[in-house]
Order: structure tokens, then sequence, then C-alpha cells
């Protein structure tokens, strides 16, 4: 007697949408695009407790400086430590330190990754590098906006609530309060977007991170020491384009007599990240993760 067994039939091939014959799976197929990818870093950003501790201490250096500032100058409310300015001008100091966060922040947003080998499984869910980055940049940005933009809104209003009519301040024009809130939150915010795409180069958060500090103080103390005559003209350069500088260009009081104004760190800053942005993108389509 024949122990020979028949071939089990095989499966039919599935139908195009993962169906096969007589079934259909309850699970909807779809294109990924841009949205999925952006749902998916705001997953992260809002989930790692890096966020909330350097936004934390962001907005506690930002209102605890700029309202120390104030009281210093509402108790001497019989000089003319004010005068001829504005009570938000007192602002750009804690955004100045609170800055280091939202770097720090924009670094870790990238960076980190690699450090922990989750960018394998984030190429993996998503193989478009351009649009795994673009969605980075996107969601931090717009976090780092916000939260930079009701900080330094509240702090501004509470300055000018302090100081009206002490020390002879004055009141802020309309563009004065453009610039002191929207301006500066997109100067900080495009800061930390240039230190993601850092990050995103870099693949190491310390290195980053060291390189953005450096960047953002080293030029201006660098200009503090450079006396001599013959350097006169790069110590002047680098206090105009210093970070610091171009921060305080938007309260309108600015560290040098020349270089940027008005709305000019903004375009700087915009110029710079762009072309980080593109090198960075070059470097992911060559690099394996």
């Amino acid at each position: 007697m024949s122990t020979h067994q028949p071939p089990m039939p095989q499966a039919p091939a599935p139908a195009p949408g993962g169906s096969y014959p007589g079934y259909t799976s309850p699970i909807p197929v779809v294109r990924t695009h841009l949205g999925h990818a952006l749902a998916s870093e705001w997953t992260k950003i809002k989930s790692v407790r890096s966020t909330m501790w350097t936004l934390g201490v962001f907005v506690v250096l930002v209102f605890g400086i700029g309202l120390m500032f104030a009281s210093v100058v509402s108790a001497h409310s019989g000089s003319d430590s004010l005068s001829g300015q504005t009570p938000i001008q007192l602002g750009f100091f804690g955004l100045l330190l609170g800055s280091m966060c939202i770097i720090t922040l924009g670094v870790l947003t990238t960076a980190s990754e690699y450090g922990t080998g989750m960018i394998r499984t984030t190429m993996t869910a998503c193989p478009s590098r351009a649009r795994v980055l673009a969605a980075k940049a996107i969601v931090f940005f717009a976090v780092a906006f916000a939260v930079t933009l009701v900080t330094s809104g509240l702090v501004a209003m509470m300055q000018a609530s302090m100081l009206e009519g002490v020390g002879g301040a004055r009141t802020p024009s309309g563009g004065e309060w453009l610039k002191a809130t929207v301006g500066i939150s997109l100067y900080i915010a495009l800061l930390g977007l240039f230190s993601l795409i850092i990050g995103s180069i870099i693949r190491h958060s310390a290195g980053a991170i060291t390189i953005m500090i450096g960047a953002v103080l080293a030029p201006l103390v660098i200009a503090l020491f450079m006396a001599t005559q013959s350097l006169e003209k790069v110590r002047q350069w680098l206090l105009e384009y210093s970070i610091p500088s171009q921060m305080s260009v938007f309260y309108d009081n600015s560290l040098s007599r020349s270089g940027p104004t008005g709305w000019d760190p903004l375009w700087i800053m915009l110029g710079l990240s762009a072309a980080a942005f593109a090198g960075a993108y070059a470097l992911l389509q060559k690099r394996d993760v």
C-alpha cells in the first residue's frame, strides 16, 4: 500500500490591497505621507522626559530672570535706570540663557535617536529620510515657537505692568511688542532648529550641544578680549554677528552700533538653517543608519 500523500494546496496569491479571495482585511491599506511622520514625531517629542525638563527649565529661567530684573528696577524707582527704554527690554537676559535649553532640546530631537539606536526603527517605519528630517524639523519648530511665544509674551506683559512709568521707562510701541514677542520667538525657534540639524549631522548629543553652545558664546567672549587695533575689524564683526548681539536687536538694544538691524537677524538665521538643512539632507542620503 502506497504511503505517498498528495501535495498540500498552496494559498492563492493575495489580491491588490492585501486581501485574499473570499477574505478582506479589516485594516485599511493606505499610502503613508508626511502627516503620518508628523504624528510619529509629535508622539516622540511629547512622550520623552527631555522635552519636559528642557522646556520646564526654559520657562523657569525666562520667568525667573525676567521678573528678577523687573523687581530690581522697580525697587530703585527713584533712579533713571530705564530712561528712554521700554520695560520689555529686560526680557532679553532670561531668553539669552533660556535659549540654551531650546538648543539642547533641538540637538536631542535628532542625535539622541542615533545614540539609542532608535533611528533604525524610525527609518524602517519611514524609509524616506527626507520625510523623517522634515517631520522632526516641523514638529520641533512648532513646539519651540509656541512655548517661547507664550513665555516671552507673558513675561513682557508682567514687566510692562510692573515698570509702567518707573525709572523713566517709556511705553512700548506696537512694533516693539511684535519684535519682543513674535520676532524673538521665531529667532529662538530657528536657533533650536539649526541645533536640530547640527545634531543630525554630528549624530552625537554631547558633541553637538558643545558645538552649539560654543557657537552662541564663543564669538562674543573672543571679541571682548580683542583689544589690539589690528584686530579691530574682526572684533567688530564678531560683536555685530554674534548670536547674543543678534538677539538684542529684537529689543532695540544691540550690543554694537552697527551690523544687523530690524528683522535682519531673523533672515540670517533662516539662511543658516536652510543651508544646514541642505547639508544634513545630502549626508542622510549617503550615510548608513
